[in-house]
């Protein structure tokens, strides 16, 4: 685990912090939770704010969502495709997230998808989302991928396989740009979000986001599927906790069905 360096390793802590992020979160709830959402992942003091605003949208489907396909790009161990555990539940101070193994089974046969423990370990992309799951939702069990080097259609179509119905949730992992001055960092986050809420990933580099791939294949899918994107927050460490000659950038993002 990561606890104790990206966030709280104390369990009351950590439950307390949380639910701040979430209560403090400036967003405009719609009626119904999204289908999909993008949250940063760096330490909470830095993102942890904007990752509140995503997750404060689920709270009408907290009870609903029974599943969440959690995608995020691999930062330590260089590989091919996507890979999964066979870990039966991740663990965060807060108690054990129960995985759903029986849901790899409908993406087994890709070629891009494969068991490999090696990315997961020191990993942080999707386990400093945990902790927010595990205090938005109810009772639910994760299908969590890391991705490597793939295409976004490799990604798209792990995405369709697992898109569900109203019980899934799909969940992207993805901060924006890194270590530019605050001035440059802005810009480009912006542009990186327009690319967002147009569906367009190929109109973000890889330095605009680390998730570029996991993204683009969400809105690959999304755009297939009619969705529209939302920003619902976008701010980088220089606006939160660091300085800012140097800054990351964080947004949320919501993934919803057009309204007629």
């Amino acid at each position: 685990m990561v606890a104790g360096t990206f966030y709280p390793a104390d369990a009351a802590e950590l439950r307390q912090t949380v639910l701040s992020f979430l209560a403090a979160a400036e967003t405009d709830r719609a009626e119904e939770a999204p289908k999909a959402i993008v949250a940063p992942h760096a330490g909470y003091i830095y993102s942890g704010p904007i990752a509140g605003s995503a997750y404060a949208q689920l709270a009408a489907r907290a009870g609903e969502i029974s599943r969440v396909v959690l995608l995020g790009p691999s930062h330590r161990v260089p590989f091919t495709g996507l890979a999964y555990s066979a870990a039966e539940s991740f663990l965060t101070p807060l108690g054990a997230v129960p995985v759903d193994q029986e849901a790899f089974e409908a993406v087994r046969d890709l070629p891009q998808v494969h068991c490999d423990e090696a990315p997961f370990e020191g990993e942080h992309c999707l386990e400093v989302q945990l902790p927010f799951l595990q205090l938005s939702l109810q009772e639910f069990h994760i299908v969590p991928f890391l991705v490597g080097t793939a295409d976004t259609e490799e990604v798209a179509q792990v995405v369709a396989r697992l898109w569900g119905g109203n019980e899934t949730l799909i969940l992207v992992s993805s901060d924006l740009s890194h270590y530019l001055d605050y001035e440059h960092a802005v810009t480009l986050d912006a542009e990186t979000s327009r690319a967002i809420e147009d569906l367009r990933p190929e109109a973000i580099a890889p330095a605009q986001a680390c998730g570029r791939i996991p993204l683009g294949g969400l809105l690959h899918e999304a755009k297939r599927r009619g969705l529209t994107a939302r920003t619902l927050d976008l701010r980088n460490s220089g606006d939160t906790a660091g300085p800012r000659d140097q800054v990351v950038g964080y947004g949320a993002y919501a993934f919803e069905p057009v309204k007629y």
